[in-house]
């Protein structure tokens, strides 16, 4: 069994990881709409 640091260091990185997913998918939907105005226009 993983030792109680290793959770610590694990649910630290998965927190981060789903903080950094929370701007990153908005943003590239975002992204993705003005590309496809432009193409479309």
């Amino acid at each position: 069994m993983a030792s109680p640091n290793d959770f610590k260091s694990a649910e630290k990185t998965y927190s981060s990881f789903i903080g950094t997913l929370k701007w990153s998918v908005p943003l590239i939907a975002l992204i993705t709409m003005i590309v496809v105005i432009l193409i479309a226009s």
